[in-house]
């Protein structure tokens, strides 16, 4: 009887060889290193024991040096529970992890900041704040990412409440810095400031309230927020909490109706939603308009049609001019908040994060640069730069 052929590749292997994404995810995209050498017995008595019970016992003796005599001071907690990642949705802790450790990688990347990926299995708020509360001691900030909105508000806002750590949700304020950014230099191009301008977000959830916030703090003329339902203000009976009290500090020109009615006049458009925009709501947006369409990997609004009536146009995608990518705040924003020991990230210091990110490419300003590149050397440096000296403005700093 002839012997069975078996293969002896796996599915895996097959995949590496097909799509090289999965060949350079194999084993992971990270790993823990030493910062010193034990080479030896006497390296190893100061490494570990007998060396380390004297640091331990000074930590014991006045706290404080734990961030001089561990890694605390240096690293973030990355914190999901795998309900909101990317554009895939509800996927899961163990499916989430490759975002997590991309996310970790670029913290190190681009801000030198150390980060641990934790993906929680568990969706309850409570569990998770628990969880996350017993875990601070070993991190100097907690990054939250990809938990799916309203949950998310009450998560950080309860962990705000009962840490003394920076505790920023990305997918919130990471994505308001960064349009705000974005927003600013675009205004500066055209001639014009934040306080002429009528924005319409498209998007209630996590960015889209981030985002109006800190367009609003910033003195932003006016913004109106859509869902699914239409244009969010204070005279619907179905809003959450959340929306209620969006509803209260936007809208100021009472407009009703859906985002078409909404984009009428309208001279910016920012998307976090997904979905399409159709073209003939587009055209009846104020001339000279900037369209901000971020919703990966299909654009809200085509930059096709979007540079057929608008000034300045940006999208999430690194393929097209002016992207709007996180990945030129969290790390400088962490990386500073750091370096002077924040107690927390103030909206002060969100702004300030904007406005160097800005000033990075203030004299080099078209319409397709109004943001820098990621790889722009200059970003982590001025953010962290500038989110240390308004932490200490604002008196969250401890050193």
């Amino acid at each position: 009887m002839a012997a069975e052929i078996v293969n002896p590749r796996s599915d895996a292997d097959q995949d590496d060889l097909i799509d090289p994404a999965f060949a350079l995810h194999r084993g992971g995209k990270m790993e823990i290193t030493a910062t010193v050498p034990v080479r030896d017995r006497d390296d190893l008595s100061l490494a570990y024991t007998p060396g380390v019970a004297k640091v331990c016992t000074a930590i014991a003796e006045q706290p404080e040096l734990v961030h001089d005599y561990t890694w605390k001071s240096q690293v973030v907690a990355v914190v999901t529970d795998g309900t909101a990642v990317l554009g895939l949705g509800d996927i899961g802790p163990e499916a989430s992890l490759p975002v997590m450790e991309g996310k970790a990688i670029l913290f190190k990347q681009f801000g030198g900041v150390d980060a641990v990926p934790i993906a929680l299995d568990t969706t309850d708020t409570d569990e998770i704040v628990e969880t996350v509360v017993r875990l601070a001691p070993s991190f100097g900030g907690v990054n939250l990412e990809d938990i799916s909105a309203p949950r998310c508000f009450e998560i950080e806002r309860k962990l705000q409440e009962r840490l003394d750590i920076p505790v920023f949700h990305d997918d919130q304020h990471g994505t308001a810095v960064v349009t705000l950014a974005a927003l600013r230099n675009a205004a500066r191009l055209t001639g014009r400031s934040l306080g002429e301008l009528r924005a319409v977000i498209s998007g209630a959830g996590a960015a889209g309230v981030a985002i109006a916030k800190i367009l609003i703090e910033a003195g932003i003329g006016d913004v109106a927020v859509t869902d699914r339902k239409g244009v969010v203000h204070s005279g619907r009976t179905d809003l959450t909490d959340v929306k209620r009290e969006l509803a209260g500090f936007t809208n100021k020109a009472g407009i009703t109706g859906t985002l078409e009615d909404a984009l009428s006049g309208a001279d910016v458009f920012i998307g976090v939603s997904g979905g399409t925009v159709p073209e003939s709501a587009v055209a009846t947006m104020a001339k000279g308009a900037f369209i901000f369409a971020m919703a990966n990997p299909n654009p809200e609004i085509h930059p096709d049609v979007a540079h057929k009536y608008a000034a300045v146009v940006a999208t999430g995608r690194s393929d097209y001019p002016n992207q709007i990518n996180n990945v030129l705040a969290f790390p400088g924003i962490f990386a500073g908040a750091l370096q002077v020991r924040a107690s927390r990230i103030t909206e002060g210091m969100k702004i300030a994060a904007a406005e160097a990110l800005a000033a990075v490419v203030r004299d080099e300003l078209s319409a397709e640069c109004v943001i820098p590149s990621p790889f722009d050397e200059r970003v982590a440096p001025a953010v962290t730069k500038a989110v240390a000296a308004a932490a200490r403005a604002e008196g969250v700093a401890r050193r």
